[in-house]
């Protein structure tokens, strides 16, 4: 078990590039598998999450052959031979880690396959609830059985076969059930169509039209049709934004600090992170550079000052699910009041997110109130260091690493080994930032 030390810092003055976005990098694994050849994809994100897809999909089929590797983690650049829709049944069960992405788009793709698959993970991936998947891939035709120990949680035996074209209202805004439920429609007969009840991320939609799959979208209803195969091509992945939030966060709000992210992902429904700090005050700065892969990205530029409280509206949360955790530390710094209400999903991620950030901040000094829903923060109270967990959750351990270059004294987080799921070098990175120095 690993543990990440930090102290106050006096400025940040940095320039520098985050590893690859993670959802994009499961979606170019699964979907350059299923094309009709060889894929190169690069700036691969070599996290634990994403190198467990894309070796689930080298078990049905789809090798790959490693170009360029991020030394002690895994490949960054590769070749992704597709199987041109026809995978085989993998030897064993498929390991799909701590990845929820990774098991819920797996189980869409393998809903539709002629043979039994098993999809696992670890201890806490095995505990979240996949009945909002199963749902709607049943209705499709499918057979999948929840095996876990609590009711509706992996392991999943799928039984796949021939799959009915349905239009799914999901009860839930969720771009994973969408892209689970839009991969099983790839390979169903006619059209099928989710209806989200608020937008989601759509870089299924995106990656779909960049392999030149044909789906129509009308407002919030998303189309797919079937019997078509994608167009193998190169892709390259841009940037985390969820991952340069944590600096973008700490550079906020530290007066005087600058900080440019460069050629980071600025897909629409990814960037409400830089709308909610701007609406605190935040000075930030964004410009898309290109679109060449299907995908905006560009540099974030920002200038440190002192920012206020705010309110997260219901329409935001699920384009702001992976940043709650910064935001909440982001109005832990700030002076007045941050709300964040309508966030119940936040329980079922990786840790029970609003109870883990409400015990961390109360830890560190901060005034939070505690909701079934969410939280609020009353800001401007001095944080002090503290000894924490990050209960095996790698948005809360990162987090609070940057919470505590704003504590009086010292903070120790510790089991920082989940970090790996989706920052790969992170520490080096928060390093570098501790010295003064841009990371390499």
């Amino acid at each position: 078990m690993s543990s990440i030390k930090v102290k106050p810092i006096k400025d940040l003055w940095a320039e520098f590039k985050v590893p690859g976005d993670k959802s994009i990098s499961h979606r170019a694994a699964i979907l350059a598998g299923l094309s009709n050849g060889v894929c190169r994809v690069d700036n691969f994100l070599p996290s634990e999450d994403c190198v467990c897809t894309l070796n689930a999909m080298s078990q049905l089929g789809a090798h790959h052959e490693v170009l360029e590797s991020q030394e002690g983690y895994g490949p960054t650049s590769m070749n992704i031979h597709g199987r041109a829709m026809s995978l085989k049944a993998p030897e064993g069960s498929v390991d799909c880690g701590n990845s929820g992405t990774g098991m819920r788009l797996l189980a869409g793709m393998l809903a539709a396959q002629p043979f039994e698959t098993i999809l696992t993970g670890d201890d806490s991936l095995c505990s979240r609830p996949m009945g909002r998947i199963i749902t709607p891939l049943a209705e499709m035709g499918a057979s999948i059985k929840a095996c876990g120990d609590k009711d509706g949680c992996a392991p999943l035996r799928i039984s796949g076969g021939k799959l009915n074209s349905i239009t799914y209202e999901m009860p839930v805004a969720s771009a994973q059930v969408k892209s689970a439920v839009l991969l099983a429609g790839l390979f169903a007969d006619g059209k099928t169509t989710v209806i989200q009840p608020s937008e989601t991320r759509d870089h299924t939609e995106r990656m779909l039209a960049y392999f030149q799959i044909r789906s129509v979208r009308d407002g919030d209803n998303i189309s797919v049709y079937g019997g078509q195969v994608p167009e193998s091509r190169d892709i390259r992945v841009p940037g985390d934004i969820s991952s340069a939030a944590f600096w973008i966060v700490a550079a906020a709000v530290l007066p005087g600090a600058h900080l440019l992210v460069e050629d980071v992902g600025m897909n629409p429904t990814r960037t409400a992170i830089l709308n909610v700090l701007i609406r605190m005050g935040a000075q930030i700065k964004d410009v898309v550079v290109s679109e060449e892969f299907g995908e905006p990205f560009g540099n974030v530029e920002v200038t440190g000052k002192a920012i206020h409280g705010t309110e997260i509206r219901p329409e935001e949360v699920p384009n702001l699910i992976d940043e709650i955790p910064i935001l909440a530390v982001a109005g832990a710094l700030s002076q007045g009041k941050m709300i964040i209400r309508n966030a119940t999903e936040l329980r079922v991620k990786e840790s029970d997110r609003i109870a883990t950030v409400c015990e961390n901040l109360r830890a560190m000094g901060a005034d939070v109130e505690e909701f079934e829903d969410g939280m609020e923060i009353h800001g401007g109270k001095p944080l002090h260091g503290a000894h924490l967990d990050s209960f095996g959750d790698h948005r809360i351990a990162m987090a609070f690493a940057i919470a505590g270059l704003f504590a009086q004294g010292e903070t120790v987080i510790e089991n920082t080994d989940c970090i790996n799921t989706s920052y790969p070098g992170f520490a080096d990175h928060l390093e570098a930032i501790k010295n003064g120095k841009s990371p390499s």
